[in-house]
């Protein structure tokens, strides 16, 4: 089944959403057209989901060591049915909307042997040598997945791990039909979608899958005399511009972040956890005092969803290190971290610094 994140150890097909597991959720997701639900579970929590879900589900096995092997434990269990098709589904997918298991069932109706739902990848892709891949060529995969009872079965005969049932079926030279998938019918991963899926669901959050919180921060550094001081912004230097007064590396924009996450888990502010006072945070780097406040709050029972900052500076211009200064801010929070610049319009004591606004997201327990 697998956890989230750092929710805990309780499996996240057992989390809430709106007062129901995960789980039943996704049962329901499927249930509407099938005349059979089997649920595969680990050890230690058959008889849990046999007793829980007894009026959705008509059998409970255990899973086996690996995905694959989980998946064939609940074939052989559905097998005496006799059925024509099966649908495979993630239980860790709650939001999945009832259009796509629609089109999954009718393109099986039309004589589909396999059928994935796909979603185009938005995101901009590398390989891990670096290298641009064209995002055009690829879609992301999500289930339900639908087989022909027979063909599906053979696959998982033929033998063969994948973390996608269809490959088995390409495998052996099957033939794979795509239909459209879902944006919503988003995988709980980490904790923060258990909130997200919530919202999508047109859920109010739960206190089972966390608390909500925003948290706004604030810093402002003048400008320095120091001609060796050097600016830096968001982890990134900026070389040919003058420094800021600080006792640390006076990064506004980190200190706001960091000022934010603590404000909305009501955990204090950066004064509080990296007192100007201590000889320890002379000269830091701001970006690692983000990242250890992130790890505290982490061990706290807090995640940040995401945070927004807004810099006011006239100069130097920030717009070509946006990118850089966004990734060192997300990967030291933990979360996505968006920056964006205004200008001073001439207010004279506005140019006296940089000052740097923060609002953020979090979930917490």
């Amino acid at each position: 089944m697998g956890t989230v994140g750092e929710a805990g150890q309780v499996p996240k097909q057992l989390r809430r959403i709106g007062g129901i597991r995960v789980l039943e959720h996704s049962v329901r997701a499927v249930a509407a057209v099938s005349e059979a639900v089997i649920v595969v579970a680990p050890d230690g929590f058959v008889e849990d989901h046999r007793s829980e879900h007894a009026d959705l589900v008509t059998v409970v096995v255990p899973g086996g060591s690996t995905r694959s092997a989980s998946v064939k434990a609940g074939l052989d269990a559905l097998a005496h049915l006799h059925p024509s098709h099966v649908l495979i589904h993630d239980a860790a997918r709650p939001a999945v909307p009832p259009e796509v298991v629609e089109r999954v069932r009718d393109a099986l109706d039309s004589g589909a042997q396999a059928v994935v739902p796909v979603v185009p990848v938005t995101d901009s892709l590398r390989s891990v040598g670096g290298e641009p891949v064209d995002r055009t060529q690829f879609v992301g995969v999500q289930t339900p997945q639908g087989f022909d009872f027979g063909v599906i079965m053979a696959a998982y005969r033929a033998g063969g791990d994948a973390t996608d049932d269809a490959t088995l079926v390409s495998a052996m030279g099957g033939t794979v039909t795509t239909v459209p998938g879902d944006p919503k019918n988003i995988k709980v991963t980490v904790a923060p979608d258990l909130a997200v899926a919530g919202i999508l669901m047109g859920m109010q959050p739960s206190a089972e899958f966390g608390r909500l919180r925003t948290g706004q921060g604030f810093d402002v550094h003048r400008w320095s005399a120091d001609p060796h001081r050097q600016l830096v912004l968001g982890g990134v230097v900026f070389p040919d511009a003058s420094g800021l007064r600080g006792h640390s590396d006076a990064d506004v924009i980190a200190h706001s972040v960091i000022d934010a996450m603590l404000s909305a888990a009501g955990m204090g502010d950066i004064g509080v956890m990296f007192p100007d006072t201590d000889p320890r945070f002379e000269g830091a780097s701001s970006i690692e005092l983000l990242r250890l406040a992130a790890e505290r709050l982490r061990m706290a029972g807090w995640t940040i969803i995401n945070a927004d900052c807004t810099v006011v500076l006239d100069a130097p211009k920030i717009s070509a290190e946006r990118e850089a200064m966004e990734i060192n801010l997300s990967e030291a929070a933990g979360g996505p971290v968006t920056i964006k610049g205004k200008r001073t319009e001439g207010v004279t004591a506005l140019a006296e610094g940089v000052q740097c606004f923060a609002t953020v997201l979090m979930v917490g327990p």
